[in-house]
């Protein structure tokens, strides 16, 4: 017999559901916070339905991403336990719409200190849309990202540039993972 969705789980079930061992589970309760199963009597564990949800959001971002457990705490103290649910549901609606929302309040923040948003903010997703032109890959090189004449990339396209080298430094950091 199936349970409601809305049922308590217990830990070999969760288990069991998200492929993981149940020492696995416990360990992770260690290091997220945010997982808080409750305890019975006896020391059984019951894990609420977002508890789970949780946890597989952390197990797709950890396995399936990547993402160190350090990371993992990253996302979820930056952008919620929400945001860490909706990417292991594959909501993507969702996450962009948690990641806007906290875009905004960190301009409405920087606002009320009396700072514009873009001073010397390049950290974070670009302005700007990358272009088959930016890589080189369009017209001519006088279309690059640097018009004749002038001396200095756009703001916009720095921030691609370090959008870029910040790709390739995780792309290689992987690669020196599976090396060792």
């Amino acid at each position: 017999m199936d349970k409601s969705p809305d049922a308590f789980r217990t830990i070999s079930e969760v288990a069991d559901d998200l492929d993981l061992p149940q020492h696995v589970l416990r360990f992770w309760e260690t290091r997220f916070s945010q997982i808080k199963p409750m305890k019975r009597g006896g020391g059984r564990r019951y894990y609420r339905p977002q508890d789970v949800e949780l946890i597989k959001g952390i197990r797709f971002m950890l396995y399936d991403q990547g993402y160190t457990i350090k990371g993992v705490q990253k996302l979820l103290k930056d952008n919620g336990i929400q945001f860490v649910i909706a990417i292991g549901a594959g909501d993507l609606a969702a996450v962009e719409a948690i990641a806007q929302r906290k875009q905004a309040e960190t301009e409405a923040a920087l606002k009320m200190a009396g700072a514009r948003p873009d001073d010397g903010m390049l950290v974070g997703e670009p302005k700007a849309k990358p272009s088959r032109r930016f890589f080189g890959m369009g017209k001519g090189e006088e279309d690059g990202p640097v018009q004749p004449g002038e001396g200095k990339l756009t703001r916009d396209n720095r921030a691609l540039l370090q959008e870029a080298l910040f790709d390739l430094l995780e792309c290689k950091r992987l690669l020196d993972q599976v090396r060792q």
